[in-house]
């Protein structure tokens, strides 16, 4: 059955854009303001693999999405390069006409040996998660132990597959990884990657999240601008999330996002699809609707879009916006499970 097209736009004027989908809700690492080892430990119960939507289910849902404004997609998990056959499923995204903007989030511990096949398969752009260069503070920060050196290769082996323009997300975090900032802008100057510096956000319940924690942008933009002298760059989106500056001497660009201490909720067009298939329309929500159930109930294309113009033009959430001592005690979802 046709799939009836329309733009989908939520109760505040917001249209549905973005999708972010979790191919896995497991990781490799620990990294303590995600899935911290005392919770996330060996006898953690994660979804069992009949429980995850298939590839075949992804696709689908995919093409919902798309038929209904969604532009851009990007993979994430968990560690999305944990799920057995990624290139598969990127093949089958790169193909569905109307996507314009295929990309992932990795911590890029196994991307040296996954990155020419991901190419290959037709993903576009990749961004790697890297907290600091300083191997110390990254095998603290990522709490398995693992090198900085292995992810940098990663990095490099993206480029040579092809990758181009190349995203670097560093969690600022005060007392842990702030003097990795200039460092992390200093290596990246120069090479057409971009650094995005990420103000330490108090999602899920479990990371132990407190307002004196958070570097905040301001801070962020005083040590670069002390160190290299920048400027800002007009977004390309209004919905971008990182707001954009270049370096004085032409060298290149970095991005701060900053959802604490200027909440983009306004602008926000982005959904979140869990690896079980539970929508989230905010990063920070507490309860995800199910898409996964109508799909193996045999409902139609159709049917399923109905759902989910039904969600999304309902949708109210403005988190960041309205953030309070109250708020930040919700149970909300953990970052890990949607990726982000």
């Amino acid at each position: 059955m046709t799939i009836p097209t329309s733009v989908a736009v939520d109760s505040q004027g917001r249209p549905l854009t973005d999708l972010r989908i979790s191919v896995t809700d497991r990781c490799n690492f620990r990294c303590t303001y995600c899935m911290p080892k005392g919770v996330f430990g060996r006898d953690f119960k994660f979804l069992a693999s009949a429980a995850l939507l298939t590839f075949e289910e992804i696709e689908r849902l995919a093409r919902i999405f798309i038929a209904h404004g969604v532009e851009k997609i990007r993979l994430t998990g968990g560690e999305p390069l944990l799920r057995r056959g990624l290139d598969r499923l990127v093949a089958r995204l790169a193909a569905i006409d109307g996507l314009t903007d295929l990309t992932l989030t990795t911590n890029g511990s196994l991307l040296d040996k996954q990155a020419r096949a991901l190419r290959d398969a037709g993903l576009r752009r990749i961004t790697v998660s890297l907290d600091s260069l300083d191997d110390a503070v990254f095998r603290a920060m990522n709490d398995v132990d693992f090198p900085v050196a292995r992810v940098l290769a990663g990095i490099e082996a993206a480029s040579a597959a092809g990758f181009e323009r190349i995203k670097i997300n560093c969690v600022v975090k005060r007392g842990v990884n702030e003097s990795s900032i200039v460092e992390l802008a200093r290596r990246f100057r120069g090479t057409g990657h971009v650094v995005r510096f990420i103000e330490y956000m108090d999602v899920g319940s479990t990371n132990g999240w407190r307002l004196d924690d958070v570097v905040p942008a301001s801070e962020i933009l005083e040590l670069l601008e002390a160190e290299f002298g920048v400027r800002p760059i007009a977004p390309v989106k209004r919905s971008d999330v990182a707001s954009r500056y270049e370096f004085a001497d032409g060298s290149g660009e970095f991005g701060v996002i900053a959802s604490v201490t200027q909440p983009f909720c306004r602008d926000c067009s982005r959904a979140r699809l869990s690896s079980e298939g539970l929508l989230y329309t905010c990063l920070f929500a507490t309860v995800g609707q199910d898409l996964r159930a109508p799909l193996r109930e045999g409902k139609s294309d159709a049917e399923i879009a109905s759902l989910l113009r039904g969600i999304w033009h309902v949708r109210a959430d403005r988190y960041s916006e309205l953030r309070t001592a109250d708020t930040v005690k919700l149970p909300k979802v953990e970052m890990s499970h949607i990726g982000g």
